[in-house]
């Protein structure tokens, strides 16, 4: 924003500051996190619930997602803001308002050095969810070249001038936080984009020298980008989310930490291998878990899985190291998962959104989904989380998700 702050956009961020800063500043706020700490440390007081990866391309009623900015940095604070207040409004469940704001610093990752190919289909041109057809780029050694490594790159004056606007825009409402790279790991999500998920499967079969030599520098590739995250001191701060869900616990930050130059122990990583749901427990410790923990054990705490079913795989989870909560997809046998966590891990859940796309909104089908996850937890003793994420629509009636939410709230016991 190397223009002049207009006066208009001024007064409108302002103005949703204040009411995000009166929420943050409320008592619920606090025993929020207290909830969230406890579960993080496997003494759960109740299940919890978080609502994101929200459609809000359907979501706005009587225009209170509306964008009233002309500047584009003030509309993205004006978008995050908007969608903070308005499900605090709708669907709450068990979001935590903080009462600060995040500047992003001005951080390059050059990445892999790899364009995606692919054919794209969409069905709704409103939505971002779109259908990829990729191209695989990999066939033989000579192609493991193509991956460069990552380099990381910081501009201080852009970043000292992006705070400068927020100060100049939240000063007296919101602190102003600097937030750096927030890492996540995914060797297989790229692979996937590169080489289209069935060329990358029938190469781990066919072609395994192959995909051991691209999985393998591409966790070089992220150490060395996490090595110069940390010299820099460009890594983020404790976080407050990890993959949709709290993250607040007393173990992070690490003893020794520096807020001026945070290090990978003081923060939580995610990992996944979504693509990996149909290969057996073997490989996926050969090309996923072995790979993984060369950059888990860096890591203070680890959040494990996505949409990938796991609880036949989590003897190999197990290997990972510093993981304290395993996703479990819609795909999972439920009794079979908790078994496996047992008290061991947070148990956390992925309701399906498909419950609020179909024809009709079924509110007892949502509740006796929810109830079984919540009754077969409290059989084997696990810390639950309900984490509805992915949706994809609601139909167009977002009273869909408010009633979700309603409903996930009731079964907790919040």
């Amino acid at each position: 924003m190397n223009t002049p702050i207009p006066p208009q956009d001024k007064t409108i961020l302002r103005e949703l500051a204040a009411q995000a800063a009166e929420i943050a500043a409320l008592p619920v706020q606090d025993k929020k996190r207290a909830l969230w700490r406890k579960l993080n440390a496997i003494q759960p007081e109740r299940p919890m619930v978080m609502i994101d990866q929200v459609c809000w391309h359907e979501m706005n009623i009587n225009d209170e997602l509306t964008l009233r900015c002309t500047n584009p940095e003030c509309r993205m604070y004006e978008d995050f803001l908007r969608r903070t207040l308005f499900q605090w409004r709708h669907f709450p469940v068990d979001m935590v308002v903080e009462p600060f704001i995040r500047v992003p610093m001005a951080i390059t990752n050059t990445g892999f050095g790899i364009d995606v190919e692919e054919n794209v289909s969409v069905s709704d041109p409103q939505n971002s969810v779109v259908g990829h057809a990729y191209l695989n780029q990999f066939q033989t050694m000579d192609d493991v070249a193509k991956i460069q490594m990552p380099q990381i790159r910081h501009d201080p004056a852009e970043t000292e001038r992006r705070m400068a606007a927020a100060h100049e825009l939240f000063d007296g409402l919101l602190e102003v936080r600097k937030w750096g790279y927030d890492p996540y790991l995914s060797l297989w999500d790229p692979i996937s984009t590169w080489m289209g998920v069935e060329g990358a499967l029938w190469g781990i079969v066919d072609h395994p020298d192959l995909m051991h030599a691209i999985v393998g520098r591409m966790t070089d590739g992220y150490l060395s980008m996490l090595d110069q995250l940390v010299e820099g001191g460009l890594l983020c701060q404790p976080q407050s989310l990890i993959h949709c869900t709290g993250a607040w616990t007393d173990e992070l930050p690490a003893p020794g930490y520096n807020p001026e130059k945070p290090r990978t122990q003081d923060i939580w990583m995610f990992g996944l291998a979504q693509m990996f749901s149909t290969v057996s427990p073997r490989m996926f410790q050969e090309f996923e878990v072995d790979y993984a923990s060369r950059i888990c054990e860096r890591f203070g705490l680890v959040y494990y899985g996505c949409c990938d079913p796991l609880e036949k795989k989590m003897k190999q989870v197990r290997m990972i190291p510093h993981v304290r909560k395993v996703s479990m997809s819609p795909w999972v046998d439920q009794q079979r998962g908790a078994a496996e966590i047992g008290k061991e891990f947070v148990f956390s859940r992925k309701p399906s959104p498909a419950l609020l796309a179909w024809d009709r909104f079924d509110a007892e089908a949502v509740r006796a989904d929810l109830q079984a996850t919540a009754d077969t937890c409290r059989e084997h003793g696990c810390a639950l989380e309900m984490i509805l994420k992915d949706i994809s629509t609601v139909r167009y009636e977002p009273q869909r998700l408010f009633q979700w939410a309603e409903i996930a709230m009731q079964v907790a016991g919040g």
